[in-house]
């Protein structure tokens, strides 16, 4: 499910020219394919925006800034993470200060996070009930 509703389309654009500084910093270091990754940045799904995404490894980026450990928002982070988790996507957060201490560090640890997963068809036909897995094996 990656769909978007027309809102929430709307509401990405906005945030793209709204970024924090901490989304900047990583973004500058994410936009051009680093290592042949490609990243998008607040990308609609659904209702939902994440602040970056790896469309091939159906990872989800969010930096989280001090306001994510107020009130409600904890566990309305973990419902939105649930929720795309359900679809398939990995929900990867990380601290916005952690981007202000160092976003080439970052930024190389989310390139190696996607780099080391398979694709997301790779883990379907190695766990399909009707074959895939290993070559070889009896039927």
């Amino acid at each position: 499910m990656e769909d978007h509703t027309p809102e929430t389309l709307t509401k990405a654009r906005k945030l793209r020219r709204e970024m924090s500084l901490p989304e900047v910093l990583l973004w500058n270091c994410l936009r051009g394919k680093p290592m042949g990754v490609k990243f998008r940045n607040q990308h609609p799904i659904e209702s939902y925006i994440v602040d970056f995404y790896c469309a091939e490894k159906r990872i989800a980026i969010e930096l989280d800034g001090i306001a994510h450990d107020m009130g409600d928002r904890a566990a309305r982070d973990e419902k939105r993470d649930a929720r795309l988790r359900s679809w398939g996507i990995e929900v990867v957060r990380i601290a916005a200060a952690e981007v202000l201490r160092d976003a080439d560090g970052t930024a190389h640890a989310i390139v190696k996070l996607c780099l080391d997963r398979p694709p997301p068809s790779a883990l379907r036909a190695a766990t399909s009930p009707s074959g895939g897995g290993f070559i070889g094996a009896p039927h």
